[in-house]
């Protein structure tokens, strides 16, 4: 079973080793594995008030990271651990945020490394370009009329 938990302080450790194994496939396709970077990186700017463990029968499969902006709300971070991918829970993740971004009639912006899967994902889920980086890719999805 599914649950979303908040996430704690305490639980930033976890939750880095965890994107860090996401993101590994990505990275090395690109040529920046570097998991002690990607670990810092994500502790820099951890706020465990907008972030959300993923648990399947108690055990962490993933986590979001939903940060409010002035007039959009930004998923900064989805991760699911391999073993958890393609099993239908990102798309969970997007009907949580879908709902609440709907509700507070705000779009939603979210970021993926260039050749990731999570392109696609996005893509299908009803995102649209939105901009692009050197090694990312933006995406932005309208409110629900």
């Amino acid at each position: 079973m599914l649950t979303f938990l908040p996430a704690s302080l305490a639980d930033g450790e976890a939750l880095a080793s965890l994107r860090v194994a996401a993101m590994r496939a990505s990275l090395e396709r690109i040529g920046r594995y570097d998991p002690q970077r990607a670990r810092d990186r994500f502790l820099a700017s951890y706020d465990p008030a907008h972030t959300w463990q993923l648990r399947h029968d108690d055990t962490l499969a993933g986590f979001y990271v939903l940060r409010p902006q002035a007039d959009y709300l930004l998923l900064d971070h989805l991760y699911l651990a391999p073993g958890y991918q393609r099993q239908g829970m990102g798309a969970a993740v997007l009907a949580r945020v879908f709902a609440e971004a709907d509700a507070a009639r705000q779009s939603v912006r979210v970021g993926a490394l260039r050749d990731s899967e999570a392109n696609r994902f996005y893509v299908r889920h009803g995102f649209v370009p939105d901009g692009e980086e050197e090694f990312d890719l933006y995406y932005r999805r309208a409110p629900a009329p």
